[in-house]
């Protein structure tokens, strides 16, 4: 049976660099919230976003099972930034009997760094696809949500360092 791989990781830490790599290796399909905002409503839903990603989210979660009992392999390119967001999704493909596995990308502070200079970059120069401009209020704000996994619930932990 195909496979769901769920990918956690901070804001910029290059999570769909991953799973850019991961589509390649699984023959897998990409379902990214990202995409569908900028695809959708070019990312301005401003003070709206956490309802339409919650609603985006659930969409892609229901297109996710069908996706894997079709027979292919899927990434879930969210971020997964609270424990009850990794226990809710795990549950949820647990109960339908789909294969599921976890994958952290843990970045040091240099290199996120790097990575928020270069994503907003190509943002100005209007190169950044959908990725949105990462200011300070946005940083502090994903920041303060972001609860570090514990190993328990990573199946294969990914170090980016500078």
């Amino acid at each position: 049976m195909s496979k769901i791989y769920l990918i956690c990781g901070k804001i910029c830490s290059g999570k769909t660099y991953y799973a850019k790599q991961l589509k390649e290796k699984y023959n897998a399909v990409i379902l990214s919230t990202d995409e569908v905002s900028f695809d959708l409503i070019n990312n301005e839903q401003g003070e709206f976003y956490n309802v339409f990603a919650a609603r985006v989210n659930n969409y892609l979660k229901k297109k996710a099972s069908e996706i894997a009992f079709a027979g292919a392999n899927v990434i879930l390119d969210w971020g997964f930034w609270t424990k009850k967001d990794r226990a809710d999704i795990s549950a949820y493909f647990a109960e339908r009997n789909i294969p599921f596995e976890w994958h952290y990308i843990d970045i040091d502070d240099e290199t996120r760094q790097r990575n928020i200079a270069e994503r907003n970059a190509k943002v100005k120069s209007g190169n950044g696809g959908s990725d949105f401009y990462v200011d300070d209020g946005l940083l502090n704000k994903v920041n303060s949500m972001f609860e570090v996994p514990e190993q328990s619930e990573i199946d294969v932990w990914i170090m980016r360092n500078a």
